[in-house]
Order: C-alpha cells, then structure tokens, then sequence
C-alpha cells in the first residue's frame, strides 16, 4: 500500500500558491492582489513560507495519509 496522502497535498499545495495564480503576497503596489499572473522575488520567498508552514502543518502535525491498493 503506498502513502499517496503527503504527494496530493504538496501538489495541491504547489499549485495554489504558485505566486500570482490565485493571489500575489506582497504585490506590486498593493499588499495583495488577485489572479495578476505576475511575479516578484519578494512574492516568491513570502509564498514559499507560507508552503512550508502549510505543509508542515498537514504532514506533521494532521498527519494527513491516503492509502492506495
């Protein structure tokens, strides 16, 4: 049986925090912004801590498992 639990959360995860998809932290501007489809290093760092406390928090602290087979 393979834990597929940890994979799905960290695409889903990659995926909506991808900077400037859904929202853009800090924006060009702005302290947010909506769907701009734009980036800055800033934006990339900050989504980046935001991903890892979000994971650590579904993978560590849930526990979050989903068993395939």
């Amino acid at each position: 049986m393979a834990d597929w639990g940890p994979v799905l959360v960290a695409t889903v995860l990659f995926v909506l925090l991808t900077p400037g998809l859904l929202f853009q932290l800090p924006a060009r501007g702005r302290v947010v912004e909506f769907g701009n489809m734009q980036t800055s290093g800033a934006a990339i760092l900050v989504h980046a801590i935001i991903f890892f406390g979000l994971i650590t928090i579904f993978l560590i602290a849930i526990g979050v498992h989903i068993y395939t087979g």
